[in-house]
């Protein structure tokens, strides 16, 4: 080959390669794609227009919307419609009605049944339960309500904290054992762990729930100031220092008490003493009163006023019902019988006496004069403290009537409980004195001998039974919300002449 010829042929060779390598390049791929968007945005500022525009806009809509006929027919009703509507703002037809969707079936409903099974076994009753003043803990007695001897039987006295996680039921969270059987209880109305109770031995205790070892914090103790009968009833009453609380009791020997809490000394302490003798009480009672042998007034119930710290309610067996005055200083007319202290005439007034023992008081929370009473005639009585016969009464039962409260924020609302079993919730607002709500009775034969309204919950209620359980019960809205009206109504009442 030619040498000359060499650099043409790698000439040739190069071009061929820078062909071949072109043609290696891959195809670029290409694609169209569209997307469409849409944004609106609508706001609009309505601001007073001038007068000509807003009578345009209106007259436009007019044109547009209103039927032809409509302007006539308003027209020639207008006059009549003026009419009544005018009469409808006189009118007081609906007055405090309100418009209540809740099922009326369900005005009660059982939350728990507190039971303690040794109180049980024993064939004990429930004589009274109490809340404490945190609302959460319910204190329950227990003993006999029946005739016998059994003052010397033990019993107790049980809390349950309804706010535990844990709550049993038939196992209380705190079981007090009693040398005799209780027939009182009242908690502190300021410290929840002080419980005040009534002995059958006629002694008065005050228990301090926070001892665990030994919960007796005070006690009166056997002795010439102490009661000889059985204690009925017991009661927180405000003392001259703020803050600090005495303890009344009652008891059908004619004598009630009011003890000073001496915590030093562990002992209750002998206060003021008030007897109850029929001659030193006003003529406005009724001869039949006179008809027993005994002078003493022997007393059942008691009740103080939420309004006045000078005046207690006393009920007694024989039917009597007697307003009465912490600041009296009239001597009773009755031995002293070897007391510290002097005893006292406090009967100012007395009112209509029953044929039969009143067995509970209660004095209204939302008005000063008013209060109830019920007794072994199986009625309920509200009472003016300044008439001497009741404004109203009540069929509650055709067996005894143990115990009526008024409700904590009902004012014409009040809850009693029967012989019979039942709780019988009344509401005098109403056209009909039928009770409103019923609690029936679960076993045959059982009476419920107590009950209490929880006060820093209304919707709870309590109700002890001789079967030896306590039934908590929740309330509706129905029975624990005041209506617009209601305390007018309740003032109607209290104004209203007794016949």
């Amino acid at each position: 080959m030619d040498p000359l010829s060499i650099p043409s042929l790698w000439r040739k060779s190069q071009q061929s390669a820078q062909e071949s390598r072109g043609c290696q390049t891959r195809a670029v791929h290409s694609a169209e794609a569209e997307v469409q968007t849409v944004t609106t945005t609508s706001s609009w500022t309505q601001t007073e227009p001038q007068h000509q525009a807003t009578e345009q806009i209106f007259q436009k809509s007019h044109d547009e919307t209103e039927p032809p006929d409509l302007k006539d027919f308003l027209q020639r009703v207008e006059d009549m419609v003026n009419r009544q509507l005018d009469r409808n703002a006189r009118s007081h037809a609906f007055d405090g009605f309100q418009v209540n969707w809740e099922d009326h079936s369900n005005l009660v409903s059982c939350l728990h049944c507190l039971q303690h099974p040794s109180a049980q076994e024993r064939g004990l009753h429930v004589t009274s339960v109490s809340w404490s003043c945190t609302g959460s803990v319910i204190a329950c007695a227990y003993g006999r309500i029946d005739d016998g001897d059994w003052s010397t039987e033990r019993s107790y006295v049980c809390t349950w904290n309804l706010d535990r996680r844990a709550l049993n039921p038939k196992q209380a969270d705190l079981v007090i054992d009693v040398p005799t059987a209780v027939t009182a209880l009242c908690c502190h109305p300021n410290q929840p762990a002080l419980i005040a109770g009534g002995l059958h031995s006629g002694e008065v205790v005050v228990w301090d729930t926070s001892r665990t070892q030994d919960p007796v914090l005070v006690q009166s103790g056997m002795s010439a100031d102490s009661h000889r009968e059985p204690v009925y009833q017991v009661a927180w009453v405000p003392q001259q220092k703020k803050g600090e609380y005495g303890v009344l009791s009652a008891s059908p020997g004619g004598r009630v008490l009011l003890w000073t809490v001496d915590s030093d000394q562990g002992r209750l302490v002998l206060n003021a003493a008030y007897a109850l003798v029929r001659q030193q009480v006003p003529h406005s009672s009724s001869s039949s009163s006179k008809a027993r042998g005994s002078s003493t007034v022997g007393v059942t119930s008691l009740a103080l006023s939420p309004w006045d710290s000078d005046t207690f309610l006393v009920g007694s067996e024989g039917g009597l019902l007697l307003r009465c005055s912490f600041s009296s200083q009239t001597l009773a007319a009755a031995p002293s019988e070897g007391q510290s202290v002097t005893p006292r005439a406090p009967v100012v007034f007395s009112f209509r006496p029953r044929s039969s023992p009143i067995h509970s008081i209660h004095c209204s929370p939302f008005h000063r004069n008013l209060f109830v009473s019920a007794g072994t005639d199986g009625l309920a009585h509200v009472h003016s403290l300044l008439q001497p016969n009741p404004l109203l009464s009540v069929r509650v039962s055709d067996s005894f009537v143990f115990q009526v409260q008024w409700s904590p924020t009902r004012p014409l609302v009040f809850a009693a409980a029967t012989g019979q079993g039942e709780v019988q919730i009344f509401d005098l607002g109403r056209r009909s004195l039928r009770p409103a709500a019923t609690i029936a009775q679960e076993g045959a034969g059982q009476a419920a001998t107590c009950l209490a309204f929880n006060c820093p919950n209304p919707h709870l209620l309590a109700v002890g039974k001789t079967d030896g359980t306590v039934g908590v019960w929740q309330l509706s809205v129905d029975l624990t919300e005041q209506s617009p009206r209601e305390s007018s109504q309740l003032e109607q009442l209290a104004n209203q002449v007794a016949e």
